[in-house]
């Protein structure tokens, strides 16, 4: 990759919320653009340089098969695949940056520097309400059964119950967690199970075949809290560096992406007494910090979004149950700060002001950047994408549509609708892997 570091180059940026006397000289990595991890509230700023849209199409490629570590022999692959995108909305509030998304049952959550959760409601992405605290700052959203899980800035984590009242939407506050009582009696007990984190809170994901709710931390620990009574049940020491995002597949396979440079893969097994929580393998990023995290639906896929721009991939092997890693997405030029996956696509937001769409061909080795959303004038920050919703009316039985949201550190929440239009070809043979790295779970 060509030098990064201009003039006119944003800071490299990860989920991490650091004050200028509490950070700490991050460890440093060979192929990391840059570690260093300023606070949110450093912009605005310069915006990178983006090409010109005629020279945009030529940055769409398709992925190596190999290791960004060694060297690739391009393979020519043909065009199976054009894409669309076109911005549906886009909104500008008065409350900062835009620093968490969610999406269930036809509403949108999104969180900011303020202190209300916006809430949109699909298709005509219309605001419908906010859900306000005294605390600021929603750095993370999970929306479960009904209920709303947001952490802020403070550390904790707070809950709300949708219902509707009278055919409008309603929504009940819960709790808070930890209270303050809890926490406070545990750290004069000399147990630290129910104590709340001691740095921010940078992801939440929910465990539905236990029931559990998961909370990383800038601390490097993972807290496990039981839903039926907000309980911290379990804290796992899961890295040695901050832990910037978290995934839990379907079986309960929790995955821990942190800034040493790893992926890991923990299995919950309850004979284990306290700490049912087992370390079962650990995923090398090639040595650069691992931001972001996505998994595919049906868990085939793993995505880690890193600082020096490349989405590494580890492939599922359904009859070996080992993972494979496949090798890396390259596009991007400043970190990946985000992920989402829908149906067969992954979309990936950075801090390079842009977010681009790659498709994924039925083996899950072979991708393609089919498309790149430019539009917003700061890093991405949060992104969520789904089917349907925005995209039923454009459209055909040979087009495949989806709606991303994507919120920036600018301050604005864009939507767009991309519909990708297959062409199939019996041309395409998908080259041999050689050189893969198998990780038992």
């Amino acid at each position: 990759m060509s030098s990064l570091e201009s003039p006119n180059s944003p800071p490299n940026l990860s989920f991490t919320i650091r004050s200028g006397a509490a950070a700490s000289t991050p460890t440093k990595f060979s192929r990391s653009i840059s570690t260093k991890e300023p606070s949110f509230s450093h912009f605005p700023y310069t915006p990178p340089r983006l090409s010109a849209p005629s020279t945009l199409s030529k940055s769409l490629h398709t992925s190596p098969l190999a290791s960004p570590l060694h060297s690739l022999v391009p393979t020519k692959i043909p065009d199976l695949h054009s894409a669309a995108y076109r911005c549906v909305s886009s909104v500008l509030k008065k409350d900062g940056q835009i620093l968490s998304i969610a999406v269930s049952n036809g509403f949108v959550y999104t969180g900011s520097d303020a202190n209300a959760i916006r809430i949109w409601r699909l298709p005509e992405f219309a605001e419908c309400g906010q859900l306000k605290t005294k605390a600021c700052m929603v750095v993370a959203l999970v929306v479960y059964n009904e209920r709303v899980y947001a952490a802020y800035g403070d550390g904790k984590i707070r809950v709300w119950r949708r219902t509707s009242d009278h055919g409008g939407l309603k929504h009940i506050r819960l709790a808070t967690i930890p209270k303050t009582g809890s926490y406070v009696r545990s750290y004069i007990a000399g147990k630290d199970k129910t104590m709340k984190h001691t740095g921010p809170i940078t992801a939440l994901a929910i465990n539905a075949s236990d029931d559990i709710l998961y909370s990383a931390s800038l601390d490097k620990t993972v807290k496990v809290w039981r839903i039926s009574d907000l309980k911290c049940i379990e804290t796992i020491q899961a890295h040695p560096e901050p832990i910037n995002a978290i995934a839990v597949a379907d079986d309960g396979v929790l995955f821990t992406a942190s800034d040493d440079a790893t992926v890991k893969v923990w299995r919950r097994n309850f004979c284990r007494g306290d700490q049912p929580h087992s370390l079962t393998v650990t995923l090398p990023a090639k040595s650069s910090p691992v931001k972001s995290l996505a998994l595919t639906e049906d868990g085939g896929v793993l995505y880690g979004g890193c600082t020096d721009g490349y989405i590494n991939y580890w492939l599922m092997g359904w009859f070996s149950g080992q993972l494979n890693y496949g090798g890396a997405l390259q596009g991007h030029t400043h970190a990946v700060m985000c992920l989402a996956s829908v149906a067969s696509y992954v979309v990936s937001g950075s801090a390079d002001s842009t977010c681009r769409v790659w498709i994924r061909e039925q083996d899950g080795g072979q991708h393609t950047c089919v498309a790149v959303l430019v539009g917003h004038r700061g890093p991405i920050r949060s992104i969520t994408a789904f089917s349907g919703a925005l995209g039923e009316e454009y459209q055909s039985s040979t087009e495949d549509g989806f709606t991303i949201c994507t919120g920036s550190l600018d301050g604005v929440l864009k939507v767009w609708h991309v519909t990708c239009k297959n062409m199939k070809s019996s041309s395409l043979q998908s080259p041999a892997q050689s050189g893969s790295e198998y990780f038992e779970l």
